[in-house]
């Protein structure tokens, strides 16, 4: 559950810099979120992969 809080801190930490960008046309904005979005990404894949881990290594048990 730690990794999901991660996610849940990561998209709420990019909430300013969203407004900012849509709202207010600031390209620096858009620079953090298009950043953000990475990080989200990798996140993502690694949780997807120790899933997967965590579910061959209880199905072969």
């Amino acid at each position: 559950m730690a990794r999901f809080d991660e996610v849940k801190n990561l998209v709420m930490s990019l909430e300013a810099d969203f407004e900012k960008f849509y709202e207010k046309n600031n390209q620096a904005a858009g620079t953090r979120v298009r950043k953000g979005m990475q990080d989200l990404k990798t996140l993502a894949q690694d949780i997807r992969s120790e899933v997967q881990n965590t579910k061959n290594t209880a199905t072969k048990e």
